[in-house]
């Protein structure tokens, strides 16, 4: 019996056809899991948290990629750092991931202590030669940007992430999102390759069909059309679209609000990121049911209400600000069929619950719809390891961007040899 040799990751990733999607062992073989995690989650920035994770010094939280564990901590100079979760004495774990608050870090195995900035303090039993400041923890790569604590694993990390932080910092300065608090998180496994998680990210062709609850906010013609199938009435209600989005960004841009779409999602690009400030439909305030915000109590030092919805997309994570509230969601792939997808709900440092905020006001919309998403990724994914699937065409009206994710992909890859 013949037998088909088992094609490379890179042959994978070169057969598929230009604006298909990709191949069915893409999203379900252990070694290409493997390679991603190495390539997309070790030598690219990811965010792993938000700064109201660590509010205070003192305050500790563990995030566990793949085999690598990261401490993400506040310092007593205010300052957040991260480090490799692995003891310099036998390899022992720090701390089990999650969050805790310390004085300083102890390996609960000899007790070797650290402190807040890494350095070895205490290593009893170790003679008069031994020097401590050769033992301190391993820093890991950390930057934050608005809220977002971004960290890289590679001891050589992209250097275009200054071109997110030049783009992303003006746009979240009004929010003042560093003073904000976590009002709920969520965690949801879906059970997909995350590959499948982000491309459902990518596109809003399946909304009007899946996500009632989103759609409220969405004005139609954002989510993407096609001018030649419309008939002279639907082209007259997009040309008064078109008047009515100009007139609402032409006051955006007399009030000194950034705006414009900035894209850095191309092949050359590194660090991947997308960025626009969408207008919110119905009242215009914030993706609630009625469109008008959840918190009274606004963000930073705000007082206008209908900002509309400043989102950033990286490869792994998205992020929408409206002027009561943030909704920041990042992944971590666990394993080829099976995604984190890890949610946090952020308002105004200073609001109260029941006085200021109705928890259900503030989550409903985006706690239905990652629910809603978590199931098209799981039917989607078992779909593809079906023996009938083919891939099919994106749409170039619709699904542009997960296209553009698929080039990208191969892209990166083939910059770092697979």
């Amino acid at each position: 019996m013949n037998i088909a040799p088992i094609k490379s990751h890179g042959d994978l990733v070169a057969s598929r056809k230009p604006g298909f999607g990709m191949n069915a062992e893409l999203f379900s073989r252990q070694d290409i899991f493997e390679n991603d995690m190495d390539v997309f989650f070790a030598k690219h920035w990811i965010v792993v948290a938000v700064t109201a994770d660590v509010a205070e010094p003192g305050d500790v939280y563990t995030i566990d990629i793949g085999k690598s564990s990261i401490i993400i901590l506040r310092d007593d100079d205010e300052q957040v750092r991260a480090f490799r979760n692995v003891c310099r004495h036998r390899g022992a774990r720090l701390k089990e991931a999650g969050k805790s608050t310390v004085g300083m870090l102890v390996c609960p195995y000899h007790q070797w202590t650290y402190d807040l900035d890494g350095s070895l303090k205490h290593a009893s039993h170790m003679g008069k030669s031994f020097d401590p400041e050769c033992r301190s923890l391993i820093p890991v790569h950390c930057k934050v940007v608005g809220t977002h604590v971004f960290v890289c694993l590679s001891d050589s990390p992209p250097q275009d992430i200054a071109l997110l932080e030049e783009t992303m910092l003006p746009r979240f300065a009004p929010y003042d999102l560093t003073n904000t608090k976590v009002a709920y998180e969520s965690e949801i496994i879906e059970n997909g390759n995350w590959k499948l998680v982000m491309e459902n990210n990518r596109e809003c062709y399946h909304c009007a069909g899946t996500h009632p609850e989103l759609i409220v906010s969405f004005l139609s013609e954002d989510l993407g059309v096609s001018l030649e199938e419309m008939n002279e009435e639907s082209l007259l209600a997009y040309e008064e679209y078109k008047k009515s989005k100009a007139a609402i960004e032409k006051n955006w841009e007399d009030s000194g609000l950034l705006y414009s779409t900035i894209e850095h999602l191309d092949e050359d690009a590194v660090t991947q990121f997308r960025t626009q400030r969408m207008i919110i439909a119905g009242s215009g305030e914030s993706q609630t049911l009625d469109t008008k915000v959840a918190c009274t109590k606004l963000l930073g030092d705000l007082t206008r209400r209908d900002l509309g919805d400043t989102h950033m997309w990286t490869h792994s994570s998205w992020t929408h600000v409206m002027s009561d509230h943030a909704i920041i969601s990042w992944i971590i792939p666990l394993s080829p069929d099976r995604t984190l997808v890890r949610s946090k709900w952020l308002v105004h440092k200073d609001a109260v619950e029941g006085v200021d905020y109705d928890l259900q006001k503030l989550t409903e919309v985006w706690i239905a719809t990652n629910a809603q998403d978590a199931s098209l990724v799981a039917i989607t994914h078992s779909g593809t390891q079906d023996p009938g699937y083919i891939p099919g065409p994106f749409s170039s009206f619709t699904e542009p961007y997960v296209d553009q994710f698929s080039r990208w992909y191969a892209a990166r890859l083939a910059a770092h040899g697979v």
